[in-house]
C-alpha cells in the first residue's frame, strides 16, 4: 500500500468514526439501553412500536392509522393528511364525539411503546424536525404504565401548537381526570436561531428519583422535583416513581391544536432517532 493510499484510508476511517460518534451520541456516566435509529426503510419496527387507531383524545380532528407512518433514509416520517371519508364508527344518536362525527377529514399516526418497552428513570432523547404551521400538534411524551390518567403521570418532553413550544409534567389532583400541571410555553419567535422551525432539534428529558428536567438543544425548559408530584387523591402514590412508555404522534386541531383549514397538506413530523440512556 502506497503512503498516499494509506493516508487516504486513515482519513476516511477518521471521518467515518467521527460521523459514527456524532450519530451514536455518548454521555459520560450513561449507558444506551434502547434506541430506534429508523435505518430500515418501510414500516416502523413492530418490536418497538404499536399504533393508536381512530379518534383518540382532546377532540382532535385526525383519525389515527398506521398508514401515515413510514421510515425512509434514516428518518421516521409521520404524515398529517387532509382526506375525507366516512367515519366507520358513526352513530347519529351518539353523544360521544368519536362517534357523532359523520366523516373523517384528516388522518395522521400515533406510535407508542406501551406493552413493548418502558423505563423507570433515565435520559430520553429525540432528534426531530417539526412542522410549526397552523393547526399542527406534534408531540414526544410519556405515560406511566399503571393508573388512569393523569394519576399515571404524563411528561410532555416536546409538544408544539399555536406558535408555542411546550414542556409539561402532569400528575393527579383531588378530582378524577383533572391534572396538576407544571407547564412551560415558549413562543417559537423567542428562539434566536433563524428559521428555527425549519431545522432539526434535540429534545431531552433527564429523570431520576429526585427530579425531572426537560430540554431543547441543551436549553432547560422545565424542572420539577418529585417531592411535589405525589397524586393528591390520598393514595400517596407518585406516578413518576414507576416505569413510563413513550409516545410519538402528530395531532391536528382539537382542544389546543388550532385551526388547520388554511394549512397545506401533507404535513411531516420527521424523527431522526429516539434513544433512552440509563446510569
Amino acid at each position: 500500500m502506497t503512503l498516499r493510499v494509506c493516508l487516504l484510508f486513515c482519513l476516511f476511517f477518521l471521518l467515518n468514526s467521527s460521523l459514527h460518534a456524532q450519530k451514536k451520541r455518548e454521555y459520560f456516566g450513561w449507558n444506551l439501553v434502547w434506541s430506534d435509529e429508523f435505518n430500515a426503510d418501510g414500516a416502523p419496527n413492530p418490536a418497538n412500536w404499536n399504533f393508536e387507531k381512530g379518534f383518540v383524545r382532546n377532540h382532535e380532528l385526525q383519525w389515527y392509522q398506521p398508514e401515515n407512518t413510514y421510515c425512509k433514509k434514516g428518518k421516521l416520517i409521520i404524515e398529517g393528511r387532509r382526506e375525507k371519508r366516512p367515519n366507520p364508527n358513526y352513530d347519529p344518536n351518539s353523544q360521544d364525539w368519536k362517534k357523532s362525527r359523520k366523516e373523517i377529514e384528516y388522518t395522521a399516526s400515533s406510535l407508542k411503546t406501551q406493552g413493548l418497552h418502558s423505563w423507570k428513570y433515565g435520559r430520553f432523547e429525540m432528534r426531530a424536525r417539526i412542522d410549526t404551521r397552523s393547526g399542527l400538534w406534534p408531540a414526544f411524551w410519556t405515560l406511566g404504565v399503571e393508573g388512569e390518567w393523569p394519576r399515571n403521570g404524563e411528561i410532555d418532553i416536546m409538544e408544539f401548537y399555536r406558535g408555542m413550544l411546550l414542556a409539561n409534567i402532569a400528575w393527579g389532583s383531588e378530582t378524577r381526570f383533572k391534572g396538576v400541571w407544571q407547564d412551560l410555553k415558549k413562543p417559537i419567535e423567542t428562539f434566536e436561531e433563524r428559521r428555527w422551525g425549519k431545522k432539526f432539534h434535540v429534545w431531552r428529558m433527564d429523570w431520576d428519583e429526585k427530579a425531572i428536567r426537560l430540554y431543547v438543544d441543551n436549553e432547560l425548559l422545565n424542572f420539577v422535583e418529585l417531592a411535589q408530584t405525589v397524586n393528591r387523591d390520598g393514595s400517596g402514590k407518585n406516578p413518576f416513581m414507576q416505569p413510563h412508555y413513550l409516545l410519538l404522534n402528530l395531532a391536528i386541531g382539537g382542544d389546543n391544536g388550532g385551526d388547520p383549514s388554511g394549512t397545506k397538506f401533507p404535513s411531516k413530523y420527521e424523527i431522526d432517532y429516539v434513544r433512552v440512556y440509563q446510569r
